[in-house]
């Protein structure tokens, strides 16, 4: 296929894509875009405690050492210059900010639907849907172990959601596929079933590969049109405390030499994985973080990274993970400071502890959500479907939680603080007066298709008019709208020879036995 024949592809996505998008929809929701988060982050830390955090990480990094359980990685590591034990890396300061300064602040991840590219970095907060949980739970069949058709599903209500802008990981494990090949089915689906950015798990060599190989057929490129920019994306986590794992850092350098965008994100339970407090967990987080940066920007200078925080407390009584609580918040929020110290773009997560879409998944959910406004996080893994610490998606979660992401699309629009004479109305003030109302004045019919976002779930009528209609509570107004979801759900357009093709790939991958079991 020549380089034109691609251009030609993509653009065909593109415009396919919009047409999609514009049909009618189940229910209204906010238009595609992506939020531009205008206030100042908090900032728990003083100048002080940011250098002290700064300088913790820097000795971790060069009196204790990461272990990486990568050869390959070791004797990169020892050809740059870094003190080499076995597979204990250190590495100084010096060197660590020379190459922080080779990645950049922010790039653009572009899929086979050009009009959905997502910017990530600056002020911009883009949402990622609930990722790798083994099971799911749902109204009507209750807890169960996830499959494919579940995955689907999910996938579906990913591909619905304007406010949802990336197609993460699996939003449930589907354990009925072998897992040589999983791979291979579920990113069939995930590229036919959306047009949003999509991701591939870092677990070696061919998972990697063949993602990667997917992701160009769907969008119709040249294999120099793929690397010549961002056009998916993997996550890895260390194996906190202080190692990095064979398969996702060989994961993790094959997609930087070949410019796609790495997400380092520790995985850090403070009083477990971690030390009791913040600002330890905080630190042994990026020491972890930056480590695997280090050794990406060696690689490939310049390559696209973000750097990502998963720090929160245990229950001591239980061990058991808490979300969602005020430690997890200033966790982010420290995090989040540090990262703009070292001009990497970041990503944290909308999570909760809560086993069924209740109070308290929705309140902690909401807690981390806002954590990661407060933070300028860039990147929000679970932003809609997480339940009981991530061992469960939930599809009526997905929708409660999306009607969340729209009330902060809508805090973060210009309209809400806009100071203009129009906006400042005092002539409609005078005109309605004393004693009036505003619902009939022409200052407010001329605003009443934007003055607020559109609700799906939130009911707003008093007791009587709710009971009179049925009394149903929230979480079964989000079952039913996830079922005519499915059930009106179309598939985004693509174009026939790149699915032909992509149907060929996967064939031809799944008869020489897809990617090995055993690392």
């Amino acid at each position: 296929m020549s380089d034109d024949q691609g251009r030609k592809r993509s653009r065909a996505g593109g415009r396919a894509g919009n047409k999609a998008r514009a049909g009618s929809a189940v229910i209204e929701q906010m238009p595609w875009r992506i939020p531009v988060v205008p206030d100042r982050p908090i900032e728990p830390l003083d100048d002080e405690g940011v250098q002290r955090i700064h300088k913790t990480a820097m000795r971790i990094l060069s009196e204790i050492g990461i272990e990486f359980l990568n050869p390959d990685a070791v004797a990169i590591l020892r050809k740059a210059g870094c003190r080499v034990r076995d597979t204990n890396v250190r590495m100084d300061e010096d060197f660590v900010m020379e190459m922080l300064a080779h990645a950049p602040a922010q790039f653009t991840i572009t899929p086979r639907n050009a009009d959905r590219a997502v910017p990530i970095g600056g002020r911009h907060m883009a949402f990622v849907n609930v990722s790798s949980p083994p099971n799911a739970w749902d109204l009507e069949r209750g807890k169960r172990t996830g499959d494919f058709e579940t995955f689907k599903e999910f996938m579906k209500l990913t591909q619905y959601f304007n406010c949802i802008h990336i197609a993460g990981g699996y939003p449930v494990e589907p354990v009925d596929i072998h897992p040589s090949v999983r791979h291979l089915d579920c990113l069939f689906e995930k590229l036919t079933l959306t047009d949003k950015v999509v991701h591939a798990y870092s677990l070696g060599a061919e998972r990697v590969e063949d993602v990667m190989e997917m992701t160009r057929i769907a969008a119709g490129l040249t294999q120099d049109e793929f690397d010549a920019a961002p056009r998916m994306y993997t996550n890895i986590n260390s194996v906190s405390p202080l190692k990095h794992d064979f398969p996702m850092l060989d994961g993790a350098m094959r997609l930087a030499k070949r410019g796609q965008p790495v997400v380092v994100t520790p995985f850090t339970l403070a009083g477990a994985m971690a030390p009791v407090t913040m600002a330890g967990a905080v630190a042994l987080s990026l020491a972890e973080g930056l480590a695997a940066i280090v050794l990406l920007q060696y690689i490939n200078p310049g390559c696209p990274v973000a750097i990502g925080t998963f720090t929160s407390n245990v229950d001591m009584k239980s061990g058991a993970p808490a979300f969602g609580t005020p430690e997890y918040m200033r966790a982010t929020q420290m995090t989040g400071q540090l990262a703009r110290f070292y001009k990497l773009p970041m990503r944290s997560s909308g999570v909760c502890a809560g086993n069924v879409p209740d109070a308290q998944s929705m309140w902690e959910t909401c807690n981390s959500l806002w954590a990661a406004v407060q933070s300028g996080t860039n990147m929000v893994y679970h932003a809609a479907g997480w339940l009981e610490g991530g061992l469960i998606a939930s599809p009526e979660k997905f929708v409660m939680d999306c009607e969340v992401l729209q009330m902060i699309q809508r805090y973060c629009e210009a309209p809400l603080w806009s100071t203009s004479d129009d906006d400042l109305a005092f002539d409609t003030i005078r005109e309605v007066g004393p004693g009036g109302h505003y619902f009939g004045c022409q200052h407010t019919q001329d605003r009443y298709q934007t003055a607020f976002y559109a609700p799906f779930v939130s009911d707003w009528r008093n007791y009587e008019a709710w009971q009179q209609d049925g009394g149903v509570w929230t979480s079964e107004r989000a079952h039913r709208l996830y079922k005519q979801i499915l059930a009106e759900f179309e598939a985004p357009p693509m174009d026939g020879a790149c699915r032909e093709e992509l149907q060929r790939f996967v064939a031809r991958r799944k008869q020489e036995g897809g990617a090995p079991t055993d690392f």
